[in-house]
């Protein structure tokens, strides 16, 4: 998200999250001031690739933010640094086929979220679906959100995928007209029908 009047259109629909990216090489990069809007009980989620810790926490003064997620090779000791900031932490995994999720267990009880996103060339944003049947193995007590691809599509198969550590669904490319700038009716629609 980058443009005043498409942040404002969404938080009318009162996500638990918005995302800002920082990592330069997105097409998605923020790169101006937030408006001067109330967010609300919405969190100000900052989404970061392996930046240096210091750069973060610049960044996420600078833009008052809620929420770090992180969707690099950071460390579980760099997510717990950041996290005695006292910012919530989300840390992104990177699903494969043959994905082992003991990668996690070191993170257990350090972040807040984890995020199932689907590997591809790019740290987030592919819009690629992966196969949510290998969460079936997921058995951490870390909640998770679901990521990947996730468009209007997909609203049958997330209504009858159901895991105790569900905690949300994580939308991003899925829903946007161009880079940054999201489908407001159609989020509209997914909003309602996934809280209906």
């Amino acid at each position: 998200m980058r443009e005043p009047e498409n942040i404002s259109d969404l938080l009318k629909l009162q996500p638990d999250f918005i995302g800002f990216i920082f990592y330069p090489k997105s097409k998605r990069y923020m790169d101006m001031e937030l408006p001067d809007i109330d967010f609300g009980k919405t969190l100000k989620t900052g989404v970061f690739v392996d930046e240096h810790s210091d750069k973060v926490l610049e960044i996420a003064q600078k833009y008052r933010l809620d929420v770090l997620q992180l969707h690099g090779s950071e460390s579980p000791e760099y997510c717990q640094n950041l996290k005695k900031k006292s910012y919530q932490i989300i840390k992104v995994f990177s699903v494969v086929k043959d994905f082992n999720f003991n990668q996690c267990v070191d993170y257990e009880g350090i972040v807040d979220l984890s995020l199932f996103d689907t590997k591809g060339k790019l740290p987030g944003g592919n819009g690629q679906v992966f196969n949510w049947d290998i969460l079936s193995a997921y058995n951490l007590k870390t909640p998770f959100l679901l990521s990947g691809g996730i468009g209007l599509q997909h609203l049958s198969a997330i209504k009858n995928f159901t895991h105790p550590q569900l905690m949300g669904i994580d939308v991003n490319s899925g829903f946007e007209i161009r880079p940054a700038y999201k489908n407001i009716n159609e989020l509209k629609t997914f909003f309602n029908e996934i809280r209906s």
